[in-house]
């Protein structure tokens, strides 16, 4: 028997030596499933299975080669005769061989998302509709989401609902756009992403020739992630599989969390239906992580009703118990999740890039950001910018760059024209140049314009010039940074145009402003900011982004922060999943339909199966959120792990109440929803000494009395050194046992 079959469990063992008939293999998290894939893939190869007659669909293009990578390695060069790729791929290859059939060639272009927008936007212009009305963002997803759905321009034209839909967003001119991107895309011989998805459907439905052809060259279907498929892929696989009935489809209802992208959860709890004689192996051993945390993700996901059944279990060791981490504010969130991260690698010996920090909105990534730069712990963004180096953020901060400094060129150009105000590029190079010619700063043009030129342009530069001294004027009058922060973004227009666009990557542009402002807000707020100018913000968020903004150096030892969507497939030694509040996890905006709570249940036990050995969640007690302090409540996702597997005792420490574990009935008791008038006791911050100074440490000795900025009082029992690194276990009074780096902790020595 092959060698790579000795390895396997005896359920994944089964599903690689199953022979032919329709497969469903639910493959719980941490389950090998790529490994049983890819010897199955292998088996049937080795079994006389020709490889051009076997179709491997994945999602990426990196899951596909890492595959075929793997089954090279066990059967030889013939695994490169595989049909395997993605979807798009895979199908864009088929339309290319029979492009003749829908009338394009098989050279067609294929566009990508900018492709299509601006020949949308080209499209709106020229039937002078509204671009304000009808926003590209808007109408591309309109239209992708009828094409994954597979509507077609003249089905959405004719369909009434759909029409009164439109009418009522008043935008009732989207079929006649949706009509002429179609003819004009043909006229061009091109597809975009989703026509290479739409059209193999119309391939299939309509000339059967072409079906029966695929029909019986494939003899072998396998489907990848299966729960993520939507009604387009499933619909292709399954018309190709009907022939020889040899489909595996490989997945985790548990884990399908992509229905925003159209992916269809029914595909998979359905499956037995539409293939009766299946046959269903469940690989249920977790090779991943530990006891605990497998126990923990089962009794989170045991309250969804629609689900396939299965009891996922490992021989892994017990583990410890999941941290929760109480703080009073999303600042202090970043800061004890980035000094549990610090702590926990010094003491075990750990790499950063062993530690995941896993949020629900890219929003909440600037508390993180701001707290692991301090410590100088290196991290890398996945799946999304570096907080300040989003598009919205750089433009809103280059507003506020030019109030202040009107000699900052990069700055004026970034916004003379945004939102857009009708002053092109050749204006621009026109101001600047005269501004040369003139030996004078372009804001010195700008603001003067009429002295210097002349024509239709200077109308909208006026107003602009006019717009940026009134902003110059309320410095002056002494508004501090948020206040003036707060206005610029509501009267330059920037915050309306995200608002007003309400596709996925709208709101969560507009969500990363109301973030901004709401640092700016805590800046304001902090006592310890004596000057609170827009100057001084400006000043510190400057140190945020210089030179050691994380790049592609090649350095890999990173923590990695990154929405819990964007883990999906990836582990981690440490997770850190936070932000665990009501209405942000789960979000506000899935709390319509038990289906949508269903799925953002299958977020959480995604984030929790990512962990390998340790699980720490943590949520704050306030955030600010629109500008305004709002109080938080614990989300019911904590109330609905089994309590048995929780170590609490720090959602007291963070409040700087006596350092105690209570039962798991007394944690109930304490993440009780409070009402949002409700606000953190005052007397349990300590309030520094006023003559408080951080004292010289490096005598520091077991025995003295200290004071803490934070945690008050205490006595040092313990002082440990590793290489240059000495710690102080400190005993406080009201905060507990502390174990403190004396390299950056601030302590007072009382004499």
């Amino acid at each position: 028997m092959t060698d790579y079959l000795s390895g396997l469990n005896e359920p994944q063992r089964q599903a690689v030596t199953h022979g032919d008939g329709p497969l469903m293999i639910i493959a719980g998290a941490g389950s090998g499933k790529t490994r049983v894939l890819t010897y199955r893939i292998a088996y049937l190869i080795e079994n006389g299975v020709d490889p051009f007659r076997i179709l491997s669909l994945t999602f990426t293009n990196k899951a596909a080669g890492e595959m075929r990578q793997r089954i090279e390695k066990a059967v030889g060069y013939e695994a490169r005769n595989i049909w395997m790729g993605t979807f798009h791929s895979v199908f864009a290859k088929i339309l290319r061989i029979e492009a003749r059939y829908l009338g394009y060639t098989s050279d067609f272009s294929i566009y990508d998302t900018d492709d299509s927008k601006s020949l949308l936007r080209s499209i709106i212009k020229e039937y002078k509709l509204d671009d304000k009305v009808y926003k590209v963002n808007v109408v591309f997803n309109r239209i992708s989401g009828a094409k994954n759905r597979l509507v077609s321009a003249d089905d959405y034209l004719n369909n009434a609902l759909i029409q009164a839909d439109d009418a009522a967003a008043r935008m009732p001119e989207i079929g006649r756009i949706f009509k002429a991107y179609t003819m004009r895309c043909f006229q061009a011989n091109a597809m975009d992403f989703d026509d290479l998805l739409f059209n193999t459907n119309i391939l299939f439905r309509d000339f059967l020739e072409v079906l029966n052809k695929y029909q019986h060259k494939f003899k072998h279907v396998m489907v990848d992630e299966f729960q993520d498929t939507n009604v387009s892929q499933y619909l292709i696989t399954r018309k190709l599989s009907a022939v020889h009935r040899n489909i595996c489809v490989v997945g985790d209802d548990a884990q399908s969390i992509y229905a925003f992208r159209g992916a269809n959860i029914e595909n998979i709890l359905n499956f037995e239906k539409d293939f009766p004689d299946v046959r269903t192996i469940k690989l249920e051993q977790n090779y991943r992580s530990t006891q605990t945390i497998v126990n923990t993700a089962n009794s989170v996901i045991a309250r969804n009703k629609a689900q396939l059944k299965k009891e996922v279990f490992t021989h892994n060791d017990e583990g410890t118990l999941i941290d929760v981490i109480k703080a009073n504010s999303d600042n202090e969130e970043g800061r004890l999740i980035a000094t549990a991260i610090f702590e926990e690698k010094m003491q075990q010996s750990l790499t950063n890039s062993h530690f995941a920090i896993l949020y629900r909105t890219n929003a909440q990534s600037r508390a993180f950001e701001e707290a692991l730069r301090k410590l100088g712990v290196k991290y890398r963004i996945v799946g999304g910018l570096s907080f300040y180096q989003r598009k919205e953020i750089k433009d809103l901060l280059a507003y506020l760059r030019f109030i202040v400094n009107q000699q900052d060129e990069e700055a004026f150009k970034r916004i003379i024209n945004l939102p857009k105000r009708g002053i092109g590029d050749t204006t621009v190079a026109k101001i600047a140049v005269t501004a040369a010619e003139h030996n004078v700063s372009i804001w010195q043009v700008t603001g003067h314009i009429h002295q210097y030129v002349s024509g239709r342009s200077t109308t909208p530069i006026e107003q602009f010039a006019t717009l940026i001294k009134s902003y110059m004027l309320l410095v002056e009058q002494g508004k501090d940074a948020y206040e003036m922060a707060s206005h610029v973004a509501k009267t330059s227009g920037l915050l309306r145009e995200l608002y007003e666009d309400k596709t996925v990557e709208g709101l969560s542009r507009y969500e990363n402003i109301q973030e901004l402002l709401n640092a700016i807000k805590e800046f304001v707020d902090n006592a310890d900011n004596e000057d609170k100018t827009l100057s001084a913000f400006l000043q510190s968020v400057s140190l945020l982004t210089n030179a050691d903004e994380p790049d592609d150096d090649g350095d890999t030892d990173r923590v990695t922060l990154m929405t819990i969507h964007s883990a999906k497939g990836l582990e981690f030694r440490n997770v850190y999943i936070v932000g665990m509040e009501e209405d942000l996890f789960p979000s506000q905006m899935m709390l319509e339909s038990r289906q949508d709570l269903e799925e953002e249940r299958r977020l959480f036990y995604v984030a929790i199966t990512r962990a390998e050995r340790k699980l720490t969640f943590s949520y704050a007690e306030s955030r600010y959120q629109w500008g305004r302090l709002k109080m938080c409540e614990p989300s019911r996702f904590l109330l609905e792990v089994d309590q048995r597997y929780l170590n609490t005792s720090k959602t007291t420490r963070s409040l700087n109440e006596r350092e105690t574990s209570p039962s798991p009935m007394a944690f109930l008791k304490n993440m009780t929803p409070r009402s949002a008038t409700s606000r953190p006791a005052a007397s349990s911050a300590h309030v520094p000494s006023s003559d408080f100074k951080a004292s010289d440490t490096s005598t520091l000795s077991e025995g003295q009395r200290v004071e803490h900025p934070k945690f008050g009082f205490g006595l040092v029992s313990q002082i440990d050194v590793n290489g240059t690194d000495r710690k102080a276990v400190v005993k406080f009074d009201t905060a507990g046992e502390k174990t403190l780096l004396l390299s950056f902790a601030k302590l007072r020595i009382l004499e």
